[in-house]
């Protein structure tokens, strides 16, 4: 008989959440390699950030350089196992690629601004100046700043009570409400 509760079986349970995790990671990327963007889903601060994204990442082409999923989602979810996150942190952006790197908070808003603005004025302003920003200002320096806005965005500019709808125009854009199958616990 298997021990349904206890450590033993909380020890089974992050296992098999963590292969899950990593499988459902893998999927995301098997057909399309773009970088996802993962950020607060119930946050009006942070979904401002993904319509500039939308307006400003490549939007003379038919596909732009990242993707999005809240972080509140099932890939949002994945990912942030995947880099050693706990499922529930929303405490920060998260810029997660295919080859398992994952960047947070100034990091990852840096990498984003290397990558945006192709075909529009923000090129090649916008590579440089994040470029210039990584090189130039410490991390910590930056990370403080980060800290300072993340955790005051909700009074900033509130909250929403679901995370941000989709629009059809960018559906191949958004990842997110994969099921995680087979959440068994192995015996």
């Amino acid at each position: 008989q298997t021990d349904t509760n206890g450590p033993s079986a909380d020890w089974r349970r992050r296992v098999q959440q963590t292969r899950d995790a990593g499988s459902l990671a893998q999927k995301v990327f098997a057909t399309d390699e773009r970088p996802i963007i993962l950020y607060d889903g119930i946050c009006n601060l942070c979904n401002g950030g993904v319509n500039f994204m939308l307006d400003w990442d490549s939007p003379n082409e038919e596909r732009g350089n990242f993707r999005f999923a809240a972080l509140q989602s099932d890939v949002g979810n994945a990912l942030l196992e995947r880099s050693g996150r706990r499922a529930d942190d929303v405490s920060s952006i998260i810029l997660a690629t295919k080859d398992g790197n994952t960047y947070s908070k100034s990091d990852a808003i840096l990498r984003i601004g290397q990558g945006l603005g192709r075909g529009t004025v923000l090129n090649p302003a916008a590579p440089i100046v994040a470029t210039l920003a990584s090189v130039m200002v410490p991390g910590f320096l930056r990370d403080g700043v980060y800290d300072l806005i993340a955790d005051n965005r909700y009074n900033l500019l509130g909250k929403s009570d679901q995370c941000r709808l989709q629009d059809d125009r960018f559906d191949e854009r958004f990842v997110g409400e994969l099921v995680l199958r087979n959440q068994v616990v192995v015996d």
